[in-house]
């Protein structure tokens, strides 16, 4: 395997993206907060950076998703403040 820089970003994306979910189950964070969608936006956008250069078409829809649920979140709460 070569790993390369564009593995790193999707490495630390996905880091960001467990990091959210741990945070989330262990109640320190809440899913209604903007940091919480807005770091899972950062981190499937990573890792969507990374699938453009070595590509897996349901990896990308994954991440695709995530990163428009993500946005969503973000809206959401950006119109509550």
């Amino acid at each position: 395997m070569n790993y390369t820089i564009y593995d790193f970003f999707g490495n630390v994306g996905a880091g960001l993206i467990i990091l959210m979910y741990l945070l989330q189950a262990m109640r320190k964070i809440r899913a209604t907060q903007l940091s919480y969608s807005l770091w899972n936006a950062i981190g499937a956008a990573l890792i969507a950076f990374s699938l453009c250069f070595n590509f897996n078409l349901s990896a990308f829809i994954i991440e695709f998703f995530w990163l428009l649920i993500s946005l969503y979140g973000i809206i959401q709460g950006l119109r509550t403040k």
